[in-house]
């Protein structure tokens, strides 16, 4: 059955999203992972995928124009399918259906995927409800971990009510389901994820024929039709008497397996062979659904090692032999996904310095007994790195594919370590504020950090990063570019070190900076120049203040 896609709440204070660009056309065929549109919301513009396979059979929202939270952009299903019981009434109150103008799919018409009287049930059921699903909350978010509900089946809600909190990739964040009415039904219990898009709550007029809706939703309550040319078979599971242990991944001439991008990486995550994995795609194709349903058969008993000899007595373990899975975190999940992509796509160089501190130690010091929050180190090289930024804008960049981005604002991310693993806080106009107010800021922003309750725009839209493991005891060390940045600042401990200086050997505090530059837009001479302009604020901080 052709499944909807609407436009997802992209931030916390979204209500309507523009389409800047459509990547795909109606007739176009799509797959899961597939970035249908370019929404811009009141925060960024952001990708959307459609997280469906099939054919777009229809376009609601033109390029330039705004839909509301919730609202249908696009259909897709199989070419020639009747999509239009699917707009009669199924926007829910959020806007009015798109105009007829969008060109329907170019296919003969098609055995209907439902009955008469299914599709009577659905239709009438969402005139009366509103289905809730999994917004995207981020640009990365791909899931979301229902932490708790606030609402249970049989409360009334209304528009502007939370209905749940949701534990994404980067932060836990207030779902509001938009829609007036009852909460008729809850389809994922606290502490479970659901896909982006997947029904999480259905609301509307108590008696409304949910469990019609569900049906459709998971392509049941009638019989599947029969496959045409137009749409080669794309089951969504396998008879259950299939032998599906015989089966293995089509492979083209070459020997390549047939499967798709998304596939292919969560295989890898999952460390499964795909070249194992039956494909229900076409033509053998190996798409997401079938390494989520993959269950590899039982590998043979290990035979016993034999015996040792005699010469030395036999060895008794302490313990047994056992280890410990621990689940992914939506945020480890992304960590890893994004810092590969940066770390085999950008091409990395490093530089570093040796910065002496003594003056900044002395000047810190001084500055803390004034000052009405406390400076640390790290607020200083913020600021040193903001004012060093607007000297070297070629440092303060982002490169965007075919062309580079040079900021006119500095926005700093200060990477921070919490109990599921990275985020980087955002402190914004970085160069235009004193070091009390940075300071005062990063705190602030650390605490909802480590208390995730971090906002999209807490954590989006830095344009140079600064890693700070001195503070850990780390002496020196090389860090992963945060994209779309251009370069990241790693920085070490202050230790006390034997120098000379004009023939004579001293003690002097030194701080090791390694400065990781994507050369595609940043020059080695250029973060050359950058780092001599940060280790002169440093090692001389009333420059800062000048």
């Amino acid at each position: 059955m052709a499944e909807v896609i609407r436009m997802p709440l992209l931030s916390d204070t979204m209500t309507e999203g523009v389409i800047a660009e459509w990547h795909k056309k109606v007739g176009d065929t799509v797959k899961a992972d597939d970035v249908i549109a370019e929404v811009e919301t009141d925060k960024a513009t952001m990708e959307v995928m459609g997280y469906v396979e099939g054919t777009i059979l229809y376009i609601g929202v033109e390029k330039g124009k705004a839909a509301k939270v919730n609202e249908i952009i696009a259909i897709v299903g199989k070419p020639g399918e009747d999509y239009k019981a699917l707009l009669d009434g199924s926007n829910n109150g959020t806007a009015a259906p798109a105009k007829e103008a969008a060109v329907p799919a170019p296919a003969p018409a098609a055995a209907p995927a439902v009955s008469a009287a299914d599709d009577a049930a659905v239709k009438e059921a969402l005139k009366n409800a509103t289905v809730i699903r999994m917004p995207l909350l981020s640009d990365t978010m791909t899931e979301g971990k229902i932490v708790a509900w606030n609402k249970k089946v049989g409360d009334t809600v209304k528009s502007d009510d939370v209905l749940a909190e949701v534990e994404t990739d980067k932060a836990t964040m207030e779902v509001i389901g938009y829609a007036d009415g009852t909460l008729l039904y809850i389809g994922v219990p606290e502490g479970t994820a659901a896909k982006v898009n997947g029904i999480i709550a259905i609301v509307g007029k108590p008696g409304t024929n949910v469990d019609a809706i569900l049906a459709a939703e998971k392509g049941g309550g009638a019989p599947a039709p029969a496959a045409t040319e137009a749409a080669p078979a794309a089951t969504t599971a396998a008879p259950a008497a299939a032998p599906a242990t015989n089966a293995v991944a089509s492979t083209s001439a070459d020997g390549r397996v047939k499967a798709s991008p998304l596939a292919k990486k969560v295989a890898a995550e999952k460390g499964i062979d795909i070249s194992q994995i039956p494909g229900s795609g076409d033509g053998g194709r190996v798409i997401k659904a079938d390494v989520d349903n993959y269950k590899p058969s039982a590998a043979p008993a290990a035979t016993t090692a034999p015996a040792a000899g005699p010469a030395a007595p036999a060895f008794v373990p302490a313990g047994q032999e056992g280890f410990t899975d621990t689940p992914l975190t939506q945020m480890r999940k992304v960590i890893a996904k994004r810092l590969s992509e940066s770390k085999f796509t950008a091409p990395h160089f490093y530089l570093k310095i040796d910065v002496i501190m003594d003056k900044a130690m002395e000047a810190r010091k001084a500055i803390n007994e004034v000052s009405p929050v406390k400076i640390s180190f790290n607020d200083m090289v913020i600021k040193a790195s903001a004012l060093a930024l607007k000297q070297h804008p070629d440092v303060n960049a982002s490169w965007m594919g075919d062309f580079i981005r040079h900021n006119h604002h500095v926005h700093i991310g200060s990477a921070v370590a919490i109990e599921d693993g990275l985020i980087v806080p955002v402190i914004r106009f970085a160069d235009q504020k004193s070091l009390s107010q940075i300071a005062g800021e990063a705190k602030g922003l650390y605490d909802k950090a480590k208390n995730k309750k971090l906002q999209p725009q807490d954590f989006t839209g830095n344009t140079f990063t600064i890693s700070n493991l001195g503070m850990l005891g780390i002496d020196e060390f090389t860090a992963i570019i945060n994209p779309p940045d251009s370069a990241i600042l790693a920085v070490g401990n202050i230790k006390e070190t034997a120098i000379v200086e004009k023939g004579q050997v001293k003690i002097a505090n030194i701080m090791k900076l390694t400065l990781s530059c994507d050369h595609r837009s940043v020059d080695g001479a250029v973060g050359a120049r950058f780092l001599a302009t940060l280790k002169g604020y440093l090692e001389n901080p009333v420059t800062m203040l000048v």
